[in-house]
Formats: structure tokens, C-alpha cells, sequence
């Protein structure tokens, strides 16, 4: 069935059953001016916003539609892990082009529910617009964090580790092999396109570092050297990595050098990954839990400014701070 056939309202009747997972907390849902939910008593709340364009952001021939719904809240979840904090409600703005059936739509919103469902998240609003282009996806989550489990990047000390969480580059990896025709024949390859394409914010983790003594944390969206910067420099601090510490899992060194590529590089500069790096004291990191979650120390936070990586021969030089970077 065309878009067209079915109208703007009979869309939203469409895609607003089942959006609301946690009910307790909103007074009005989709189908009024704006929705209503009541405020976190004692928290502060967080907003973020993430936009997805296609041919920008992801391509249709290479994502179904319900992948590209769960990695949409997915991308925004890890904002809110990165803060400390727990999702609450989303708001979902899409831009339609007229060649997409009702059927997409529909699977679009499902990949949505599903992750949404997974953990609490309430779809309370949104916009639905035609697009005389691609397909344009804009979603805002609110989330909630008590005060004193807040993380911000500017908290990093001279002296503390810096530490992340799962392997990194799988991602940037992913994206590769699906661009290489017949990449279904190997065997390392689902794990490393199944990151790029359903990704799994870090909620379990983000919530607790504080806790932990965490002193600043990123979300991993645009590669560990970007994410590494910006923490540098929101703490005005420096920071020093060492290249053989950086976690990449046997799926990314395997696919890496059939590509021709360093794996090194898709951890330092791909992006996507939404691991988070944080920061924090060695007798702290020492107390973080053994658990499904891998922690791994990758360098330490000095005096002054700029990131430096360590190679093995204990040669330093200086991280540029590439990575994605939409007017580059």
C-alpha cells in the first residue's frame, strides 16, 4: 500500500499502537498538540537529539527498515548512557518520500518499539512529513539521572585511566563489508555488520559509573580519537593512549586485513561503535565489576593539552582527532 492511499492520519493510527511501554508516567500520548508525562521527582532531565539522512547516514539497499528503526533509538540511548542517566520518553520526526510503502513505515516503527520496549522507552510524539528527497529520521529522547550519578567529559583529573567499554571498529568495519559484494560468505562477518547495523547502547553500564567513580564520560559515535579530544578538551587535560591496548575483537583483525585496512584505524577513526570511554582512578577502575561488559584501560589522563598514542616501541605521536565529521 502507497503512503498516499492510506493518508497522514491513518499513518499515526497505524504506528501509534504499542508505542507507550511504561504507561505510569504520561498523561497524554500521540494524537494531541503535545504529549504530557510527568517529571522525574528529584532527577535532572536530559534531552538529546540524533538525525539520520539517508544516503548520508545509512543506505536502504544495504538496512532493512526495521534495523534502521532500532539503530535510530539506539544512537540516542547511548547519549543518555554517557550522561549516567535512564531513558524515558522519545519523540520521532520522519521525513517521508513518496516511493516508500506503508508497509516500511510500519517495520521502521517496529525496529523503534522493539528497542524501545527493551528498555522502558515510552514513543510519546513526533512529526510525520512527505519528503521530496530521501528519507529523513529525527528523534528526541528524554532521560532522567540523579544528580549525583551526572557525568559530563569535562571531569577527567590527572591521574585517572582512561577506560572503554567492548571492543572497538567493529562498526566502521561492518559498514566496509557490506559495501563488498558477497561478504555473507564469511564467517567473521555477521558479528561486525550486525554492530554497524543494530548497534547496543551501553544502558547497563552508564548508569553505574558514577558510582564506581567515574569522573567524565563520551559515548563512542565518531571514533575513539574524536571522543578522546573532546574529553581532553572539556576537562583541559591531556590524555595518552597506547595503541596495543585498545580492545578489537578476532572478527575486526580478520576482516581488516582481507580489506587491505589497519584495525587499529577503524577503532581510533570509524565511529559508530556507542561503546563508551570514560575516565577514572586506578583504585576505582579496580572496583568495576567482571561481568558480560568488558572494561579495558587504554591510557591515562596527564597535565596539559592534546591526545597522545603510544605504539609499541613506546614511540609517542600526536592523535589528530579524526573521524566523522558531517562538513569536513
Amino acid at each position: 500500500m502507497k503512503l498516499k492511499e492510506v493518508g497522514e492520519f491513518g499513518l499515526i493510527d497505524l504506528i501509534k499502537h504499542n508505542a507507550i511501554v511504561d504507561p505510569a508516567d504520561v498523561v497524554v500520548g500521540i494524537g494531541d498538540d503535545a504529549a504530557v508525562y510527568v517529571p522525574a521527582v528529584g532527577r535532572y532531565e536530559l534531552l538529546t537529539t540524533d538525525m539520520l539522512v539517508e544516503n548520508v547516514h545509512f543506505d536502504l539497499a544495504k538496512t532493512t527498515a526495521w534495523q534502521l528503526g532500532y539503530k535510530a533509538v539506539a544512537v540516542n540511548l547511548s547519549d543518555i548512557a554517557a550522561m549516567g542517566g535512564q531513558p524515558r520518553h522519545a519523540v520521532v520526526s520522519i521525513g517521508l518520500p513518496p516511493h516508500l510503502e506503508v508497509d516500511d513505515v510500519v517495520e521502521l516503527y517496529n525496529g523503534m518499539k522493539e528497542i524501545c520496549r527493551e528498555f522502558r522507552v515510552n514513543i510519546i510524539g513526533g512529526d510525520t512529513v512527505s519528503s521530496p528527497g530521501g528519507l529523513v529520521i529525527n528523534i528526541g529522547v528524554v532521560g532522567a539521572v540523579e544528580p549525583e550519578k551526572l557525568l559530563r567529559r569535562s571531569g577527567a583529573r590527572p591521574g585517572d585511566l582512561v577506560v572503554v567499554t567492548g571492543t572497538l571498529g567493529d562498526s566502521a568495519c561492518g559498514l566496509d563489508l557490506l559495501f563488498r559484494q558477497g561478504w555473507e560468505e564469511f564467517g567473521f562477518a555477521w558479528p561486525l555488520v550486525s554492530a554497524h547495523l543494530t548497534p547496543r547502547p551501553q544502558m547497563a553500564v552508564g548508569p553505574t559509573l558514577a558510582a564506581f567513580g567515574a569522573t567524565s564520560a563520551d559515548d563512542i559515535s565518531d571514533g575513539l580519537a574524536s571522543e578522546a579530544h573532546e574529553l581532553a578538551r572539556a576537562s583541559g587535560v591531556s590524555l595518552r593512549l597506547y595503541a596495543d591496548k585498545i580492545p578489537l575483537s578476532a572478527e575486526v583483525v580478520q576482516a581488516a586485513a582481507m580489506l587491505g585496512k589497519k584495525p587499529l584505524d577503524y577503532a581510533l577513526f570509524g565511529g559508530e561503535d556507542y561503546q563508551l570511554v570514560f575516565t577514572i582512578g586506578a583504585e576505582d577502575f579496580d572496583r568495576l565489576p567482571n561481568g558480560p561488559v568488558l572494561f579495558t584501560a587504554v591510557g591515562e589522563v596527564l597535565g596539559g593539552q592534546g591526545v597522545l598514542l603510544v605504539d609499541a616501541a613506546d614511540a609517542s605521536t600526536e592523535l589528530e582527532p579524526r573521524g566523522y565529521n558531517h562538513f569536513r
